[in-house]
């Protein structure tokens, strides 16, 4: 169970962390703290629904898979979709942020340069394998240790900075929730272990629910630190938060510290999710979800070589056009998408067949569409018109289909 675990903390103690906070604050101001507690328990609620049905159906694909199983063709296509375009979303994301703490003011440039690079280390068979996770993990949690660490022992740490003042309004911190749930949203990928673990119905969940835990506990000390010092309107102008909250706290050596770790976590994270998305692009391909052509295995490398650089060209264009609020709030609304998904198919479940208890599936597909709809007005409605298109695309290809 201690690698499944080390793979869900992978996921997402990575640079959603580093990202999401300063575009929280913007949203909710003082109730920053409010918004990351009401992320964790959506969180909980979409892991442990996850958890229940990858121990029931142990089989690669996560709720692609689940949706199809519990709820009909429709909804495993559309959870599928969700799963692509959210995460290539974040694959921006992290690009970005790779930028934003590796070379400030260039943006764009280099966060279109990591994907090229990452999308041709992948083309050629490379894996994030156990050890490099390992290693990863080990880099952020000590850049992370080192900002709480320096933050809470220097003189500019506050505690009246943590106070929940007037400018917090419910929208505000639903808006934040949403956007921090971006950095929750790494535990699927335990849940496609099914078939690479021993006695998934038991470690599957166990590992989910402690990796969830472990990554709350260390972000609720990430953002306490951090506000401390900086307080939430410092916070929300921030483009480096984590670095700019070390410099703040009197401690700037460490700001080089914070940077590596933060290049780091989002070149693994972006890593492992440019893999993701391009297996399940070939898993849809093979269904005949997506064009065909992109189930094209490469006979050397033996990788899908055409979903590989059709992937990693549409994440290049997203990384060159929009900023990081802009590929958080959408990444956050298709994740969102395929959680609630997942919720509904867990609420079908018997209790023969491990259903978690009825108000955490409540809680959860609730929970996803409430945080969702509060996202930025943009981020709502194009992930709207993109789920559109996506069900659209379905529903032109059964029909042809039928004739």
């Amino acid at each position: 169970m201690g690698d499944a675990v080390l793979i869900g903390l992978g996921a997402m103690i990575g640079a959603g962390i580093f990202a999401a906070l300063a575009p929280a604050a913007r949203a909710a101001g003082s109730g920053l703290l409010l918004g990351l507690a009401l992320a964790g328990v959506v969180a909980y609620c979409n892991a442990t629904s996850s958890a229940r049905l990858a121990a029931r159906y142990p089989a690669s694909g996560g709720t692609y898979v689940y949706g199809r199983e519990r709820l009909g063709e429709f909804w495993g296509y559309l959870a599928g979709w969700a799963f692509v375009v959210g995460k290539t979303a974040s694959c921006a994301a992290m690009a970005l942020t790779v930028a934003a703490y590796a070379w400030p003011g260039h943006e764009h440039a280099v966060a279109v340069a990591a994907v090229v690079a990452l999308t041709a280390l992948n083309y050629t068979g490379v894996r994030k394998s156990a050890r490099l996770t390992r290693v990863v993990v080990a880099i952020v949690l000590a850049a992370l240790a080192a900002v709480v660490t320096a933050c809470l022992t220097g003189a500019s740490a506050e505690g009246a900075r943590l106070s929940i003042g007037q400018d917090a309004t419910a929208s505000g911190v639903l808006q934040a929730a949403g956007l921090l749930f971006f950095a929750f949203a790494g535990y699927a990928r335990v849940a496609t272990l099914g078939e690479e673990v021993r006695d998934p119905a038991r470690t599957i969940p166990r590992a989910i629910s402690l990796a969830v835990a472990i990554t709350l506990v260390v972000y609720a000390c990430v953002a306490v630190a951090v506000l401390s010092v900086l307080g939430p309107d410092r916070l929300a102008q921030a483009a480096d938060p984590l670095a700019e909250a070390v410099r703040a706290a009197g401690a700037p050596a460490l700001a080089p510290v914070v940077r590596v770790g933060a290049a780091v976590a989002a070149l693994g994270s972006l890593l492992a999710l440019i893999l993701g998305i391009s297996r399940t692009t070939l898993a849809m391909a093979r269904d005949r979800h997506l064009p065909r052509p992109l189930a094209a295995v490469h006979p050397r490398f033996g990788v899908p070589h055409r979903a590989e650089l059709a992937v990693g060209a549409v994440i290049a264009v997203a990384a060159a056009t929009v900023d990081l609020r802009g590929a958080i709030g959408f990444s956050s609304f298709g994740v969102l998408a395929y959680y609630a998904i997942a919720n509904a198919a867990a609420h079908t479940l018997t209790r023969a067949e491990g259903r978690p208890p009825r108000i955490v599936t409540v809680l959860g597909l609730v929970g996803c569409t409430v945080l969702a709809l509060a996202l930025p007005a943009t981020s709502v409605v194009s992930g709207a018109a993109v789920l559109a298109v996506g069900a659209g695309v379905y529903g032109v290809r059964r029909s042809r289909a039928r004739r």
